[in-house]
């Protein structure tokens, strides 16, 4: 994988060159069908997702709002750093081509990306307090 495809995405704009190159080795490539779930509100959180193309949407339990996202956007964060859980479900609207960082593979790196910790862990924060 290409170290460019990983800072193509917002969320990875301020990363050192060192911690995006970890990073990069620790990604993999999901492709998603339209209409699937990719995570599921409630389940445990085992992973992180970006998404390079494609459309999604976000289901929450509140008052059944949606939420869309596309292409730059990032979710499953809140579970991996924050709750464990997921706070929403995640449906593909179209096909998905989305990045993965699976926690274990996170976990693994976690002490050579001080700065993607911070990145990530300020976007759950904001988000769970919406």
């Amino acid at each position: 994988m290409e170290t460019s495809r990983i800072a193509a995405f917002p969320v990875f704009s301020g990363l050192p060159a060192a911690e995006l190159d970890e990073l990069t080795a620790a990604m993999s490539e999901v492709e998603v069908e339209p209409g699937v779930e990719v995570v599921t509100l409630d389940d445990y959180g085992t992973a992180i997702y970006f998404i390079e193309q494609g459309e999604a949407d976000v289901l929450t339990d509140v008052g059944g709002e949606t939420q869309a996202l596309g292409p730059g956007d990032t979710f499953g964060e809140i579970a991996l750093l924050l709750t464990g859980q997921r706070t929403a479900t995640v449906v593909a609207r179209t096909p998905l081509m989305l990045l993965s960082l699976s926690g274990q593979d996170f976990e693994r790196i976690q002490a050579r990306v001080p700065e993607l910790e911070r990145s990530l862990r300020r976007l759950g924060l904001e988000r769970a307090g919406r």
